[in-house]
């Protein structure tokens, strides 16, 4: 695969080193080499992103991660593998983040599902937002939330690439995000739209009512 040109758009470092430490966890760690040989990262091999907050991981190098998955895996194997990094990555780290933003003390705990939901997912976007260079909306509607990335790590620099949805590793954050928020149930997150098919947004559908 090419190399994908540098951004100049950042993930804080710890953010990084967790998305790193939940792909070996899904994959082991000759998995991760061989897809950081095959994203043009291997100086990430044996030596991850320190743990603090500075803002110095490209999008670049999130976008070569999720291209190579999928590469090397194939569509399917390569979307899985995505969804799973993405949920480890909320589970094993990003769920801090959220005790920060106040979605894990009582308070928050007791209140009805849709509040959870109506407060937590602003939540989720504004720690993005606040802490990386990823800009994210979130409007209600009716049945569902619309959660918008305008600037998107996920698929940085393939726009226009391929016909489908690619941001995997994102629906997958999301998903154990809101089965945090909620306290435990399982949300459908569609991503409808994709910069890397050619549109302006990548946005995500999450419908309201839990499944089951």
């Amino acid at each position: 695969m090419e190399p994908i040109p540098e951004s100049g758009l950042y993930y804080p470092n710890k953010i990084a080193r967790i998305i790193l430490e939940a792909l070996e966890d899904v994959m082991g760690k000759n998995g991760l080499n061989a897809i950081l040989n095959l994203a043009h990262l291997s100086h990430l091999i044996n030596n991850p992103p320190p743990d603090n907050l500075d803002k110095a991981f490209d999008f670049a190098y999130v976008s070569a991660i999720n291209l190579a998955l999928e590469e090397m895996y194939g569509p399917r194997g390569g979307r899985g593998l995505a969804l799973r990094a993405g949920r480890a990555a909320f589970a094993e780290g990003l769920r801090n983040f959220g005790a920060l933003a106040g979605v894990g003390d009582l308070a928050f705990k007791v209140l009805p599902l849709q509040a959870k939901l109506r407060i937590g997912l602003p939540a989720m976007a504004k720690i993005f937002s606040q802490m990386s260079d990823q800009t994210t909306t979130v409007e209600e509607k009716d049945h569902e939330f619309v959660y918008t990335i305008h600037r998107c790590p996920v698929c940085w620099g393939r726009t226009g690439t391929t016909d489908k949805p690619v941001c995997f590793m994102a629906v997958g954050l999301l998903q154990e995000g809101l089965k945090w928020v909620s306290g435990g149930s399982e949300f459908r997150v569609n991503e409808s739209k994709c910069i890397a098919k050619g549109d302006d947004v990548c946005e995500f559908i999450i419908q309201k009512e839990p499944i089951g």
